[in-house]
This record gives C-alpha cells, structure tokens and sequence, in this order.
C-alpha cells in the first residue's frame, strides 16, 4: 500500500511539473499594456512605470524605437526569453522568461514611450505566471536588465 501510494504521489509531482513546463502561453491573456496593468495581489509581480512606485522610471537619450530595438536584442541575448508577442517594432513586446532548473514561466510586458523625437523611457510589467512569491525575482531581473541597459547607452 504504501509503495502505491509513493508511485501515486510521483505520477503527481511529474504531472503538476509537466504541467507547469509544457502549459501554452496564451497572448491574449499575457500581452498587456505596462501602462496600464494592475498589480496582482500575489508578491510575484514587479513594475516599472511613470508615475507609479517609490522610484523614477529612468529617461534614456534615444528616440522610443532606438530604445526599443536596443532593448530587444539585449533581452533576446539571454538565455530561456523568447517573444510571446508583440515586436520592438511596435514598440510593445512581451517576453516569456524560463527559469533555469523547473522552466517556470515569467512574463515581462515592456512598452517603448517617446517623451522626444530624442528622448525616451519605457514601462515594464514582469510577473510569474505560478506561485505566490517570487522571492524578487521579477524586481532583481528589471533592475538588471535597466543597469545593463544604461550602461550600454
């Protein structure tokens, strides 16, 4: 009986973790606007906008779509991001983020703002798809993603 039960428990933990690695990322849901997103009320979510949180949104010397491209090709650089949808084109994108052991999907909605024909910022909305807490991770990979950015402008 009880070696039923431990074959049962792992059939589950294997399914649940399938699950959460192979479950489709639908674009409809995912894609959306960091202007104007709401915070979920789970700690796993992270933005970045004018007007909204404790620090400024950091103003870059470059028109929106030179932000955008330039911004795109250092996320598609890293390892496990691809585009779930949206293009730097447009000056909108979502990125779908892998973590590196379980595959746990992130979502990161990026929106490229001119504030000038040579001026720019942009609004970021990362979150986990599952879990309750993140542990910082969405905040962690902004930051990192902003720092790398400036000082690559």
């Amino acid at each position: 009986m009880l070696k039923i039960a431990a074959i049962l428990l792992a059939v589950i933990v294997i399914a649940v973790l399938a699950y959460i690695r192979l479950a489709p990322s639908r674009a409809d849901v995912w894609h959306v606007d960091p202007l104007t997103a709401k915070m979920p009320k789970t700690p796993n979510a992270f933005i970045l906008r004018p007007g909204y949180g404790e620090k400024p949104v950091p103003e870059f010397a470059i028109s929106a779509a030179a932000l955008a491209q330039k911004f795109d090709a250092m996320v598609m650089s890293e390892p496990r991001v691809s585009r779930l949808a949206g293009s730097a084109a447009e000056l909108w994108v979502t990125y779908l983020v892998r973590t590196k052991w379980m595959g746990y999907p992130d979502y990161v909605s990026v929106k490229f703002v001119a504030i000038s024909n040579t001026r720019s910022t942009l609004a970021i909305f990362s979150r986990s798809r599952f879990g309750k807490s993140d542990l910082g991770v969405n905040r962690a990979r902004v930051q990192g993603w902003l720092v790398r950015l400036q000082d690559g402008t």
